[in-house]
């Protein structure tokens, strides 16, 4: 019997899913043995497909896709499904327009999130405003796509909204930034009204004291929410003689205030082990962007960029997940604190 309720989402009976192996390990997470679900050169003009996001839409599934055109600059592509794993995409990139319908494309737009509240679809991305900072546009029909305006001045990374409001408002999830490939970094939570004008910006998580989120951490999926609070996975990344190292880590934030951390697992779920993962333009990432659940069954279908290069998925059960980051949770009073100083 199921002792975790998925708050967020409803009955999903399509979910991407591969029933657990006989053999896992410690971790109750488990790769897809077909992995990578989308391999190079997906489309025309298009060399890979990493760090995107999936959501149920209609009868199938919908998709932003970070697509690395072949002249080398990214943006975002839209892919529909009928299964979560085999994807046709429109041959053009996506065609972002302003508030009065005329043309308004991002210089470049990369790791992409999509979030459902109240029946509009959020594009978020980082994308060139004078330097790296993020992106976003609205839809509900994935036909039109109108900017809106840009939350926060350079620089910043890595943000996802909650799936629904929080307190009346809006709740947005970012890292800031410096100019560079960021050697720092922690999360932090923002408030809107309207997703014109954001503040009340708290703390939400730094850095880990373990060596696998030793040098940044950065929001991933959409937070699930959950009877135990809002489930994220995120990314956590450590120095190497040869480079960083991107790894998935498991944390748990209070419903009420997510800038509360009330459990953060010591260990990560899943890091750099398979060829794709290991080899590819950047290797040794794994980059969570979605997840997708299954009220009914528990199922947690979770979607990520490996190596730069292709997308994979993994799959888990909310109740096992859940008690594994509790039992392994780690929390600093940086954590466990309402983050305003």
């Amino acid at each position: 019997m199921k002792h975790v309720e998925i708050i967020s989402g409803g009955s999903l009976p399509n979910i991407p899913w591969q029933e657990k192996p006989e053999q896992v390990g410690k971790i109750p997470i488990w790769r897809y043995t077909e992995n990578p679900v989308i391999d190079r050169n997906p489309l025309p003009g298009v060399a890979r497909i990493f760090n995107s996001a999936v959501l149920p839409y209609e009868d199938g599934f919908i998709g932003v896709f970070r697509g690395e055109q072949i002249n080398g600059i990214p943006y975002i592509y839209l892919g529909r499904s009928k299964d979560g794993i085999h994807w046709d995409y429109e041959p053009d990139k996506i065609r972002f327009v302003d508030e009065n319908g005329k043309d308004f494309a991002p210089v470049y737009a990369y790791d992409p999130r999509l979030v459902e509240i109240e029946g509009v679809y959020y594009i978020i991305w980082c994308g060139d405003f004078y330097g790296a900072s993020i992106g976003m546009a609205k839809t509900t029909d994935f036909k039109t796509f109108t900017r809106i305006e840009n939350p926060f001045i350079p620089f910043n990374r890595n943000a996802v909204l909650f799936p629904r409001k929080i307190n009346g408002n809006f709740a947005l999830l970012s890292r800031p930034s410096d100019s560079g490939h960021t050697p720092f970094g922690d999360v932090f939570l923002s408030e809107s009204p309207d997703m014109t004008y954001w503040g009340k910006h708290r703390h939400v998580m730094g850095k880990g004291s373990e060596w696998w989120e030793s040098v940044k951490v950065g929001s991933g999926a959409a937070p699930i929410e959950t009877s135990e609070g809002w489930l994220l996975f995120y990314h956590g990344v450590s120095g190497t003689c040869n480079g960083f190292v991107y790894s998935m880590g498991g944390a748990i934030l209070d419903i009420d205030n997510p800038s509360i951390v009330k459990y953060r697992c010591e260990t990560f779920l899943l890091t750099p082990e398979e060829w794709y993962e290991e080899r590819g333009f950047v290797p040794n990432v794994i980059f969570p962007c979605a997840a997708l659940t299954d009220k009914d069954t528990g199922r947690v279908a979770v979607y990520y960029g490996a190596a730069d290069s292709y997308v994979g998925l993994a799959f888990t059960y909310m109740d096992e997940i859940v008690d594994y980051i509790k039992n392994n949770s780690v929390v600093t009073e940086a954590d466990t604190e309402i983050g305003i100083r």
